[in-house]
């Protein structure tokens, strides 16, 4: 177990890294913020902050000795340079490495005997056509390392968009995705520490707006058998993975109440920020509580709940909700307003 006032290293220093900050604090540790942007949202909640490149292996090193444990905030670090830090990060960097690969993601999901949309890698435009000539179309085209919000991917709606999709994404490596008509997009959000004790959030829908979260409704509009299902599959991949932190697992709802796993993300994830306001124990909270050693909290919601991005000049409406009651509202710092930018959200607790 490391104990309050020792001293924990985020890898990161967006708004994820920021309300992790504030959770390690309430708790009594000290934060460590490792980023290459100078005032970063971050560092003005941090005690330490770290200002260099990813891949730099002399800085990794000295931030790596001056902290007890690392985490991450987002997935997009050169697992590379962190070969030799990697002892002190959690989760481990197998689990990084797999989550920043589409195509090994799937297929580690599916290995778990759980259902992904079908998929097949792609490293040409001569295998795309004959991909999409298999699953048949429409279908989503996506990169298969980096990317998000909606980036380095597209539709593929006829043959004849190959070439163009193809060139368009830029990459070396790809995956072609089926098409899914789905219900609605949930997310399950698991917590494992070392001994294999594991605790859920309940499942949340999520609505996108231009392939960005824009809404996360607490909880899901689904039955308790498929609830119970959605937080059984992300127990079992947790399991599977053996991982020590903080998991989220989207899925698919198709129509005929199948679920599909979509994506996964090691560290606390934006469908989760309403577990701030609404549940005895944070997704920021859980996952120091999981890489500390420290017993893992209680995930019970308190009160449903509904959370929206406040993205782009959405940041310009903060007094209207400071007059709400019911409304929660996070700013995350950020001095510059653009489209797409996350800036803050506010919860609604009901």
């Amino acid at each position: 177990m490391i104990p309050p006032a020792s001293t924990i290293g985020i890898l990161g220093g967006g708004q994820l890294g920021r309300m992790l900050a504030i959770a390690a604090a309430k708790l009594g540790y000290h934060a460590h913020i490792y980023c290459p942007e100078k005032d970063c949202p971050a560092a003005e909640v941090a005690k330490f902050t770290t200002v260099a490149a990813y891949d730099d292996r002399t800085a990794l090193k000295a931030f790596a000795k001056s902290v007890d444990v690392i985490t991450y905030e987002f997935e997009n670090i050169p697992v590379a340079a962190l070969g030799a830090i990697a002892g002190k990060i959690k989760p481990d960097i197998s689990i990084l490495e797999l989550c920043q690969h589409r195509v090994l993601e799937k297929q580690a999901v599916n290995r778990l005997g759980i259902a992904t949309a079908p998929f097949v890698p792609v490293h040409s435009k001569k295998e795309l056509l004959a991909a999409a000539k298999s699953l048949g179309l429409p279908a989503v085209l996506k990169t298969a390392r980096m990317g998000y919000d909606g980036k380095g991917q597209t539709t593929l709606k006829s043959l004849s968009m190959i070439e163009t999709a193809w060139k368009g994404i830029n990459a070396a490596e790809a995956i072609l995705e089926s098409f899914i008509t789905f219900r609605m997009e949930i997310s399950v959000i698991v917590a494992r520490d070392a001994k294999g004790t594991m605790a859920c959030y309940c499942p949340v829908q999520n609505i996108h707006k231009n392939h960005i979260l824009s809404e996360t409704i607490a909880p899901a509009s689904i039955s308790p058998s498929l609830a119970k299902k959605a937080e059984k599959i992300a127990r079992a991949i947790a399991e599977g993975l053996s991982l020590v932190g903080i998991m989220a697992v989207e899925m698919f709802v198709t129509q005929d109440d199948k679920l599909l796993v979509n994506e996964l993300a090691p560290r606390p994830h934006n469908s989760g920020h309403w577990t701030i306001d609404a549940c005895v124990t944070s997704q920021f909270e859980q996952t120091i509580r999981a890489v500390c050693g420290l017993p893992l909290g209680s995930t019970r919601r308190l009160c449903n709940a509904r959370m929206i991005n406040l993205i782009g000049d959405d940041i310009k409406d903060w007094q209207r909700y400071t007059a709400m009651p019911n409304a929660k509202l996070h700013l995350y710092g950020k001095k510059e307003s653009r489209a797409g930018r996350k800036m803050g959200h506010v919860t609604f607790i009901y």
